[in-house]
């Protein structure tokens, strides 16, 4: 009888794993456990909204935030203690990261409700989608059963997070490390539809581009005129803000592809989606076709909340989304 291949056994057993992973998260994971699990979420999200309609956003970045530095495991939620810095402490989340009282108030009126059961990274998976739904963006189902994370280092940022100066290269392999496809990335990037930006993460592109030129040359020039108003140039205010889609911050809609392709993309890393051809041309797919867009990033929405997560026995279930148990 021939020997077995080690590296079909090897491949075998890490299909099993996949296999195994994505039979632990499954829709309606708390039909039984928590009936009112999903629900609960959506009100303190809609509340949260009504409070600050920017909350939203920040939702939907706080999980992409967690998702790709040590998988979706709540990680992000944690707080810094005396003798570690934690993630949202990390000067890529810190102070642009919100929305942490929205899953704070949720997890509160779940453990009364069904104590011990669902787990932070679950609640901020769900209030990721409901943000995506109140913003008009399309709903989706978001497979659950994941489980909280013990470990939250800011470090872990700095080497997963993708900076807003990043290139197209930079961001394809950041985003192919983490198992996306470049049209994947394009997708995701239309994130930026709303929210909000700290001046500080662009203002270079205003006043400190490059040693030939001052004012990135690639920025609509009226655009940078009204930027620059709104950021002065060595302001230290950590309040300055700009909206990432001027013309529908809160609107979850393709708003963000027809700025870049008037070269009015916030970041570097914005504008530079128009320096391929392939991600210039998917631009202007999504940007010709809001309703394929929005159902493209619903189904990477979900792909990204399947990154790395906990399952089973691994992680804990955390009683406070702060603190590790």
């Amino acid at each position: 009888m021939k020997a077995t291949s080690p590296l079909l056994v090897a491949l075998a057993l890490l299909l099993l794993a996949f296999q195994t992973v994505e039979s632990q998260l499954q829709v309606g994971f708390y039909r039984n456990k928590c009936p009112l699990a999903e629900f609960i979420v959506k009100d303190e999200v809609r509340k949260g909204f009504i409070r600050d309609r920017g909350i939203a956003a920040g939702l939907v970045r706080m999980h992409f935030h967690d998702c790709f530095v040590r998988g979706c495991d709540g990680s992000v939620l944690i707080d810094s203690t005396a003798s570690n810095t934690a993630e949202k402490d990390s000067p890529a989340n810190n102070p642009s990261l919100r929305g942490f009282e929205v899953i704070d108030n949720a997890k509160a009126r779940l453990e009364s409700a069904c104590q011990g059961v669902v787990s932070c990274a679950d609640i901020l998976a769900f209030a990721a989608r409901d943000s995506v739904e109140i913003t008009g963006g399309l709903s989706y189902a978001v497979p659950a059963g994941r489980r909280d994370g013990r470990v939250s280092l800011a470090s872990e940022t700095l080497t997963n997070l993708p900076p807003p100066f990043f290139n197209v290269d930079q961001l394809t392999q950041g985003f192919a490390n983490k198992g996306f496809t470049q049209d994947e990335m394009v997708t995701l990037s239309g994130a930026h539809t709303i929210g909000r930006s700290h001046c500080g993460s662009f203002s270079n592109r205003l006043y400190s581009f490059n040693a030939t030129v001052s004012q990135d040359p690639s920025l609509d020039p009226r655009y940078a005129a009204l930027l620059k108003q709104r950021c002065p140039q060595n302001s230290n205010d950590q309040s300055l803000v700009v909206p990432m889609n001027p013309s529908s911050p809160t609107v979850t809609d393709v708003g963000y592809y027809l700025d870049v392709l008037a070269n009015r993309g916030l970041f570097s890393s914005d504008q530079a989606l128009l320096t391929s051809t392939a991600t210039a041309s998917q631009v202007v797919q999504n940007a010709r076709n809001p309703f394929l867009w929005k159902r493209k990033f619903a189904a990477a929405m979900v792909k990204m909340g399947n990154l790395d997560v906990l399952v089973g026995t691994d992680g804990e279930i955390r009683t406070n989304c702060r603190v590790i148990n």
